[in-house]
């Protein structure tokens, strides 16, 4: 049945802390902060979990993404981006930004340049980055909102950012050299907060709606085409998977879960990971 929320894992095996999403390709779950701060957990699609991996001294996981066969964890105590090797588990930092707050929430282009959130939560306000596939760190706006869930259009031509505490979506146009112009607003919504964002392959926008327990579903015209209900309330953030890309993953803070819901089309990420996966074959 599609839309409809199923908890795969049993309660609080991972801390309130859970974030993350992402999928490899053979359909695991990846998460951070199982069991206790500063580590990885690996989450089959059965909803078996397990300790994956420990984190540096003094790093804390939020977001987790894929490219070319690397994890890429974005380490907000440690204000930087780790990079893992998934066959020999060894963990690099690929870029790291003494200014940011903290990196929150990562999306990425097909050529690999990253986009980061930066939050500041005390003051309300934060900025954005983007990350070259060099690990050079560029500021291109800052005294935004809280700004949180990011995610790269299907066709590459938009960016998306929200800010929690505004509630507010904004849509950037992108360049070809990955430079954002004409920010407009894409929606807003009147209660509870924002977090993660994930795009699928016809453009429509799957938000986390924090406190609220749903995911909003805005078409690429910003029309809101349904809401999913969850089981848990404080949803941090949500990914595709599964073996055709249509299994949606989200992480429940209030619940230490991972629950998941069935849909009609593949996400963006899913995508990526088949794309990048013919590239190495052709190779």
């Amino acid at each position: 049945m599609l839309y409809v929320s199923q908890t795969l894992t049993e309660s609080h095996l991972f801390t309130s802390g859970i974030e993350g999403p992402a999928c490899d390709k053979q359909g695991n779950v990846y998460a951070v902060n199982y069991a206790r701060r500063h580590t990885i957990g690996k989450v089959t699609p059965e909803g078996v979990g397990r300790l994956f991996l420990e984190l540096p001294d003094g790093a804390t996981g939020n977001a987790i993404r894929f490219h070319q066969g690397h994890m890429f964890i974005a380490d907000y105590t440690g204000h930087r981006i780790l990079r893992v090797d998934m066959q020999t588990l060894q963990i690099h930092t690929f870029a790291e930004q003494p200014a940011m707050n903290q990196p929150n929430d990562l999306a990425i282009t097909k050529k690999g340049v990253w986009f980061a959130s930066d939050p500041n939560w005390k003051q309300s306000n934060g900025m954005l980055w983007r990350i070259d596939q060099n690990g050079i760190s560029n500021l291109l706006e800052a005294g935004m909102g809280t700004t949180n869930g990011i995610e790269v259009s299907y066709d590459e031509r938009s960016l998306y950012v929200n800010e929690t505490v505004q509630r507010r979506i904004w849509r950037y146009d992108l360049t070809n050299g990955y430079d954002v112009s004409n920010k407009r607003l894409f929606y807003e919504f009147s209660d509870f907060g924002l977090d993660g964002m994930r795009c699928d392959i016809e453009g429509n926008l799957y938000v986390t709606r924090y406190g609220n327990g749903t995911i909003a579903v805005l078409s690429p015209q910003g029309e809101l085409v349904r809401e999913i209900a969850l089981n848990g309330k404080l949803c941090t953030n949500v990914t595709f998977g599964g073996v055709d890309g249509r299994t949606c993953y989200i992480t429940m803070a209030d619940t230490g879960t991972i629950e998941s819901f069935r849909t009609d089309t593949p996400g963006r990420c899913w995508a990526l990971w088949n794309d990048n996966n013919r590239r190495s074959d052709a190779n």
